[in-house]
């Protein structure tokens, strides 16, 4: 265990000396702050003041306010509260099932390779953005609901990944090792082959955050994400394209952060697959040195 978790923080050591990942990182804390101290905003989200609708920026409001007189900037803050918090949910649930799908998929291989493997395409055959809004209309429309919906869009993504891994290192000498000294098939799996598949499962895990926030912006906008009041910058991006002439600003504050925070994650992805293939050449090349 401590073997992995210094193999993890040399990673991300090397992730910070990243220039781009490294700027994507600091933007991710810092919108990460924001979101958990969303209570320290002087203005209430909820807080309705229709003789202040539609007011531009100001010294009380920085970002002007919405149609309704709430404080655009504040609704930004907590929207990012319901952004992560969407992200996190999803891609717990679609790691909590499809790290294992993948695993009993390429350990076992057979009969349970075969159906797991046919319901994984089943799932990737359905549009991502179709099949949330058909579950949010089964489950109703709130903020589990949206976690549930985009979670379950991603198990394929973590299933297909881990099986390959799985299947790679199945043959492995050290996993070859385990079995013949009596190690139990559900040992070798979460103890010596889940610790070895942490990197692309890792990447995904960053991936699969810009994809949630940007799947729970998108349903919000067409109306079926997280339902009002609950600040959420695709129904403020909704709202606010109906006042691009009165109020032009309204949309750019919720717009732009919901842009960077996507493109920070995106960013942080593409590095860390960079920086885990060039470690991947390094050790291919060593060990034909070796050899």
């Amino acid at each position: 265990m401590s073997v992995a978790s210094g193999r993890i923080r040399a990673f991300f050591r090397a992730l910070r000396r990243h220039k781009g990942a490294a700027a994507a990182l600091a933007f991710l804390l810092f919108i990460g702050l924001v979101a958990i101290f969303a209570d320290l905003m002087p203005f209430d989200p909820f807080r309705q003041r229709l003789v202040d609708s539609l007011k531009g920026p100001s010294r009380a409001h920085w970002f002007g306010t919405d149609e309704l007189g709430r404080d655009i900037l504040a609704r930004v803050v907590y929207g990012a509260r319901t952004s992560l918090t969407t992200a996190a949910g999803a891609v717990i649930i679609a790691a909590a099932v499809g790290v294992p799908m993948g695993l009993i998929s390429g350990f076992f291989g057979g009969w349970r390779d075969a159906i797991l493997m046919r319901l994984v395409d089943v799932m990737m055959t359905l549009p991502a953005i179709l099949f949330a809004m058909a579950l949010i209309a089964i489950l109703g429309r709130s903020q589990s609901a949206a976690i549930v919906a985009v979670g379950i869009t991603g198990i394929p993504s973590f299933a297909r990944i881990t099986r390959a891994q799985t299947l790679t290192l199945r043959s492995r000498d050290f996993v070859v090792a385990v079995e013949a000294f009596g190690g139990s098939a559900r040992y070798n799996m979460f103890r010596t082959i889940l610790p070895n598949s942490w990197s692309p499962i890792l990447v995904q895990v960053v991936v699969l955050c810009s994809v949630a926030i940007l799947l729970e912006a998108a349903l919000a906008f067409l109306g079926v994400g997280v339902a009002p009041p609950t600040p959420s910058w695709g129904e403020m991006l909704r709202s606010g394209k109906s006042y691009l002439h009165e109020a032009p600003y309204y949309a750019v504050l919720p717009g732009l952060i919901l842009t960077l925070t996507i493109l920070s994650f995106d960013a942080i992805g593409r590095a860390m697959a960079d920086l885990l293939g060039k470690r991947y050449e390094l050790r291919k090349s060593g060990s034909e040195g070796a050899a």
